[in-house]
C-alpha cells in the first residue's frame, strides 16, 4: 500500500513550538520535537514502558518526557530516567528514524534502507527569492491516491472551482500525456481563451489569455504544477511570461494510512511578490477554501468507495496523467514487496 524508503514530508518547519507533534507515516506512528540546536527529532510515538503515546508529553530540552510516569527519552530513544532505583532497565524507544530539513519542510525517512539525501525531490522555487509563497497543511480522511488523482486531472476545476479557476474551456480543452522515467506528465493548453476570475484578478490586464497547466507527478507522491496565464500570442507556451502571471503549485501528499492522508501545498508565485500581511492572509484564504472544496469530494469518494468495496475506477481520456501515476505506483510497490516466502 504504500512505497518505502523514501521522504515523505511530515510537518511545515513552524509547527514546531513547546510541545510535541504527532504523525502517522505510512502506517506508522511518529512523534516529532525540536532539539535546542534545531534539529528536528522523530521516533516512534510510544512509550516502552507502558506503551502510551510520547507525544502526549512534554519537551525537556534535547529530551523527550513520557506524561505516564515520567520516563525521560533522548533524541536517540534512550531512557535517560526512570522513577525507582532500578532506573530504566535498559528502555529505548523502539524506533528513531532520519530527518532532513529542507525548503522550509521537515522530511522524514521511511524504510529499512539508508536514508538517502539524493531522492529528496528538487524545488527551486521554494529556495529562491523570485518566488513568493503561499502554503497550507490539511488532513485528508480518504487514500492518498485519490488526491494525486485530483491534481493529475484538472477539468475538475469546472465544477468544483467554478467561482475562481473552473472554466468550460477545461472540459473542451485536449490534453497530452507521457510517462518519462522518472516522471509522468499531463499537459493542457487553452489559446485565446477569457481568463477564469482568479487568473483574470491575478493578471490585472484585460483581454483575453493563453493558460496552460502542467501536472508532473514524482515518485513517491508528489505532483508539481505550473499553471497559468499569459496575454494572447506573447509566449506563455513556449515559456516567456513576461505579460502573464505563473503559479507553481507544490503538492506534497505523505500516506497516513489507507483512509487518510496529510497534504502539504505549496503555490510558488512570480506575482504580488511584495503582498503585505492583508494580501498575503487573502492568499492563505483562498487557498483553503479552493482546497476545502476537493476535501469535500475527496473525503465523499473515499465514503462511496468503503461503502461499495467492489466498485471499480473507470478512465477516461481525461485520467491519463492519473493513470500514468498510478501505474509508477504499482511498479515501485511491486518492486519494493518481499520476495515470496519458499
Amino acid at each position: 500500500m504504500f512505497i518505502r524508503n523514501n521522504w515523505y514530508v511530515a510537518a511545515f518547519d513552524d509547527e514546531f513550538g513547546g510541545a510535541p507533534v504527532a504523525r502517522t507515516i505510512c502506517g506508522e506512528e511518529v512523534v516529532l520535537y525540536r532539539k535546542t540546536d534545531g534539529q528536528v527529532v522523530a521516533m516512534h510515538d510510544g512509550c516502552p514502558h507502558r506503551l502510551v503515546p510520547l507525544s502526549m508529553g512534554m519537551i525537556e530540552g534535547d529530551n523527550i518526557r513520557c506524561k505516564y510516569h515520567g520516563m525521560l527519552f533522548d533524541g536517540e530513544g534512550r531512557c535517560l530516567q526512570a522513577p525507582g532505583k532500578d532506573a530504566s532497565l535498559g528502555l529505548r524507544v523502539s524506533k528513531v528514524y532520519e530527518t532532513v530539513e529542507r525548503y522550509g519542510m521537515i522530511w522524514v525517512w521511511i524504510g529499512e534502507e539508508a536514508a538517502d539525501p539524493a531522492k529528496l525531490p528538487d524545488l527551486p522555487w521554494l529556495a529562491s527569492t523570485e518566488w513568493a509563497q503561499t502554503r497550507e497543511h490539511f488532513t485528508l480522511a480518504c487514500d492518498h491516491r485519490f488526491v494525486i488523482d485530483n491534481l493529475m486531472d484538472l477539468t475538475h476545476e469546472t465544477y468544483v472551482h467554478p467561482e475562481t479557476i473552473g472554466q468550460n474551456e477545461l472540459m473542451e480543452a485536449p490534453v497530452a500525456a507521457r510517462r518519462e522515467a522518472d516522471a509522468a506528465i499531463l499537459e493542457r493548453f487553452m489559446p485565446d481563451i477569457d481568463p477564469p476570475p482568479y487568473w483574470a484578478q491575478m493578471l490585472g490586464k484585460p483581454g483575453r489569455v493563453d493558460r496552460w497547466q502542467v501536472c508532473r507527478f514524482i515518485l513517491p507522491s508528489t505532483v508539481l504544477i505550473d499553471s497559468g496565464v499569459a496575454l494572447v500570442g506573447t509566449g506563455g507556451f513556449a515559456g516567456d511570461r513576461a505579460e502573464g502571471v505563473t503559479g507553481y503549485v507544490i503538492n506534497l501528499i505523505t500516506p497516513a494510512t489507507e483512509r487518510s492522508c496529510y497534504y502539504f501545498l505549496v503555490q510558488a508565485r512570480d506575482f504580488a511578490r511584495d503582498a503585505d500581511a492583508a494580501t498575503q492572509a487573502r492568499f492563505n484564504a483562498t487557498m483553503r477554501a479552493l482546497v476545502q472544496q476537493d476535501i469535500d469530494v475527496l473525503e465523499a469518494q473515499q465514503r462511496y468507495v468503503d461503502a461499495h468495496p467492489d466498485a471499480k475506477l473507470r478512465a477516461l481520456n481525461i485520467d491519463a496523467g492519473a493513470t500514468h501515476a498510478r501505474l509508477m505506483m504499482n511498479r515501485a510497490l511491486a518492486a519494493g514487496a518481499p520476495a515470496p516466502a519458499g
